[in-house]
């Protein structure tokens, strides 16, 4: 495999909704390593990643299991990520399209984006329970919805479902750019730092929401072309966005979530920056200043 093809791997995560059967985490880890994808994520997994049903499947895959992250969520699971990908075996209502691995997958290999640390991934392909696979719910914190053509029976064994996605990945990236392509030169860099450094002030400033909507433009930070918002920044605004609609009454308990469903799919398809989900959170912090303000008054 080419260099380019490992940098372009190396930022992917696979990432297990509560597996329950110790033989597909161990034979997800080894298909993971026939095809070159280092990172597995689980979340609240129902075996034992470590027991020996687990490493006898994993064969010479072992240490990706050792190395698995173990987290409680799914949010968790995605933190520092720019996009995900899930995997579902029916149509939902999501009023997105269910697309083929290869159709996809290659989107998970975009070397445009701020090349991950060292020991670190910043795209995530989720799969679901054996039982179930994801729910409704689950689903939300991803992008893009691939199924994988079957015939009469479209339910796949867990670890299979993982093969073939690895398979697509793998061949995907002996087609990637070379990682030259995805070095930005030292602005691009700097505005990622200003951009990081006004979202974190964001959240402690006393300042009103409009004075830190003035401060992102005044410093020019809203470049579409680079610092794209991670998939943690964006589920921090949708959390905030949620909390004041309930305040002014536009969302109601019983309703909030499909209503949310629909926002969260709108800002996902406008690749939102990290400066411009910072200037929505300030638009928020202004109307929650304004409220508490008239309730003084």
């Amino acid at each position: 495999m080419s260099q380019a093809a490992r940098i372009a791997l190396s930022r992917i995560r696979i990432v297990l909704v509560e597996p329950a059967g110790p033989l597909n985490v161990g034979s997800a880890a080894r298909v993971m390593k026939n095809f070159g994808l280092q990172h597995l994520v689980l979340v609240n997994p129902k075996c034992d990643p470590l027991g020996k049903e687990a490493m006898q499947m994993a064969v010479h895959a072992k240490n990706l299991l050792h190395e698995a992250q173990i987290v409680a969520s799914i949010p968790a699971a995605l933190e520092g990520c720019y996009s995900a990908i899930a995997t579902t075996a029916r149509p939902r209502d999501i009023n997105t399209p269910l697309e083929p691995p290869e159709q996809a997958l290659p989107a998970l290999l975009n070397l445009s984006l701020e090349p991950p640390q060292a020991g670190q991934t910043n795209q995530a392909l989720i799969f679901g329970p054996e039982d179930r696979g994801l729910s409704n719910e689950e689903l939300i914190y991803a992008q893009r919805f691939v199924k994988i053509p079957t015939d009469d029976y479209s339910a796949l064994n867990l670890a299979q479902a993982v093969a073939v996605c690895c398979y697509e990945l793998h061949r995907a990236s002996l087609h990637s750019a070379t990682p030259s392509s995805a070095l930005r030169d030292s602005a691009d860099v700097n505005d990622t730092d200003s951009a990081r450094n006004l979202t974190n002030a964001l959240r402690t400033s006393p300042l009103s929401g409009k004075q830190t909507e003035s401060n992102l433009l005044n410093q020019q930070v809203l470049s579409p072309a680079s610092n794209q918002a991670k998939l943690n920044e964006l589920e921090g605004y949708y959390q905030h966005l949620e909390s004041v609609l309930l305040s002014v009454e536009y969302l109601y308990p019983h309703t909030a979530a499909s209503r949310m469903r629909k926002i969260r799919q709108l800002l996902q398809r406008a690749t939102p920056t990290s400066a411009e989900i910072a200037l929505l959170r300030g638009m928020l912090r202004q109307m929650e200043w304004a409220l508490s303000e008239s309730k003084q008054g």
